[in-house]
């Protein structure tokens, strides 16, 4: 379901819709002309009226208000505001499973989920949105406000702009998704269980004759199709013959620093780079997938992926993996499995992903933990990052536009842009990066 239809999860946060923040805040008198059009709006459709009774009385029961008209009082009363803080500060730590501890805990966790929620905005700025960065900053008032209280009093407060009522509103429900995240990192032990999956790569899997952190500088020369941009050939160099080397036109020099694990007495190297997702990229994959619960949503918290030269290197690293688990003494499972590394059609689910792609991709459950891996080949993480229509960095532009993730954060109603050429055009720049960088 996309997140910019009623249905959607996200409804009342929408800007295209019954909930959408006007240029006047939403204290009219309930007689008047705007009220009364508001409801004739809604009054045929169950869904919206029963989420409107459901925001309403989440609003009331957070400022602890029995009527809009209390709100005003809040707004201009210091004293009435801390007090309905502290109230809220309680409520908020219970509903997150942060209850018990001190208000100063409270407070810390809250502030860590405002600063979640501007690192969503702020990871926008600086890759997929960074030409149109200055269009889509937000208000200063809205980034170092991190009370739930004031936030939500800025929607009823007329002193502020349409455009930073918005994004009070915008900051709420993602630190509302960072709260939901946390909780679930903290109920799951995410930390731990990262430390211990390392401690076990460490221990288990790789070469025991090169100490933790000891890698091998190698250069990947590939060579590339006027067509697709596809890898046609690679060869691995040594760090002093990629430095002699004059690239010509469709040639890369691609850097990898490659681990060894031994198999049946033989070194193999790989190239590794492990994956933990921070909570502003959990938080927008909880917006791509229309989903507020983490654990529904969020199922690659742990991964790996790695590089090998030959898909027979991919599968001696695969029967490593479960022996290296076994002597660890856990049995070790792979499920979801997807191969298309020898050929095939990638069936992947996510909006924007190519049936292109070359990978081997499962999770592996083991020793308490599930954790996602993804195994490449040379030539199909080559591909992975320089192919047409492959390459994640225009996959990331797709799924965050297609998704309507764009549109939710920075609906054109407020920011006044045209998404649909954004898009083409970032897909353009980054093709550009890519085959002329």
């Amino acid at each position: 379901m996309s997140i910019l239809t009623k249905q959607s999860v996200f409804a009342t946060t929408l800007q295209d819709g019954p909930f959408a923040v006007l240029d006047d805040p939403p204290l009219a008198h309930p007689f008047s002309r705007e009220v009364k059009g508001w409801v004739a709006a809604i009054r045929h459709d169950q869904l919206l009226k029963t989420k409107y009774r459901s925001v309403r009385n989440q609003v009331f029961d957070l400022l602890g208000v029995n009527a809009f008209d209390e709100i005003l009082v809040l707004i201009h009363d210091p004293r009435l505001r801390a007090r309905a803080a502290a109230r809220a500060h309680l409520l908020l730590g219970n509903m997150f499973g942060i209850g018990g501890s001190t208000t100063l805990e409270v407070i810390r966790h809250l502030r860590e989920y405002a600063r979640t929620a501007d690192d969503v905005i702020r990871s926008l700025q600086g890759k997929v949105l960074a030409p149109y960065s200055a269009h889509i900053e937000t208000t200063n008032e809205i980034v170092t406000a991190w009370d739930p209280v004031d936030l939500l009093l800025m929607l009823f407060d007329e002193r502020f702009h349409k455009k930073a009522r918005f994004e009070a509103k915008r900051k709420l429900t993602l630190m509302g998704l960072a709260g939901s995240i946390d909780q679930r990192e903290r109920e799951t032990d995410i930390a731990a269980k990262f430390l211990e999956f390392l401690g076990f790569l460490n221990a288990y899997v790789w070469s025991p004759d090169y100490k933790i952190g000891d890698l091998d500088i190698r250069y990947l020369h590939s060579v590339h199709s006027p067509v697709d941009f596809s890898c046609d050939a690679v060869k691995v160099l040594a760090e002093e013959e990629a430095q002699s080397l004059a690239l010509g036109s469709g040639e890369k020099l691609t850097l990898v620093k490659r681990r060894r694990f031994r198999d049946n007495g033989v070194d193999i190297p790989i190239y590794v780079t492990i994956r933990k997702k921070e909570p502003a990229a959990k938080v927008l994959k909880l917006l791509r997938k229309n989903e507020k619960n983490p654990a529904s949503a969020v199922d690659d918290e742990l991964g790996l992926m790695a590089v090998l030269n030959s898909v027979n290197d991919v599968k001696r690293f695969v029967r490593h993996l479960t022996r290296s688990a076994a002597r660890a003494e856990s049995f070790m499972t792979l499920e979801d499995i997807s191969d298309t590394l020898t050929g095939g059609e990638y069936a992947g689910t996510a909006t924007g992903s190519s049936g292109k792609t070359s990978m081997l991709k499962f999770f592996a459950r083991t020793g308490g933990m599930r954790i996602e891996f993804i195994l490449h080949t040379n030539r199909s993480y080559l591909n992975y990052i320089y192919q047409r229509d492959v390459a994640h960095d225009e996959y990331e532009v797709k799924r965050i536009f297609d998704t309507g993730v764009v549109e939710f954060l920075f609906p054109p109603a407020i920011y006044h842009l045209d998404l649909g050429k954004i898009r083409d055009h970032q897909l353009a720049w980054f093709r550009r990066c890519i085959e002329e960088g």
